[in-house]
């Protein structure tokens, strides 16, 4: 659960109501991915693709830090940052999702 002093501290983010809302109204793989290419810069695509692997090569676990950069193309310091958003970070989005789609494909 995230406390006040996290609230306190993302008082200054964006508002990302509207883009969950748009999210969630995405039905197939091929109307995200076109919401996707329109949303995002090829770059920042590739960047969220690439952090989403990392995510799920940490969640499968066997890998190292450096393993995981060479497999991915990321930084060393990208998985560090989201090994500690899988681990300590209050939000907990990396491990939330993961544990459903392990759930959905079981």
């Amino acid at each position: 659960m995230i406390d006040e002093t996290d609230d306190e501290r993302r008082s200054d983010q964006p508002d990302l109501a509207p883009l969950c809302a748009a999210l969630r109204a995405i039905r197939t793989d091929e109307e995200g991915e076109r919401f996707l290419r329109d949303l995002l810069t090829p770059g920042e695509m590739k960047t969220l693709a690439e952090r989403w692997k990392v995510a799920g090569l940490l969640d499968e676990g066997g890998h190292s830090y450096r393993e995981i950069a060479e497999m991915t193309g990321a930084s060393t310091t990208t998985v560090t940052r989201i090994s500690r958003f899988l681990t300590q970070e209050p939000w907990q989005g990396y491990r939330l999702i993961l544990q459903r789609l392990k759930e959905t494909t079981s």
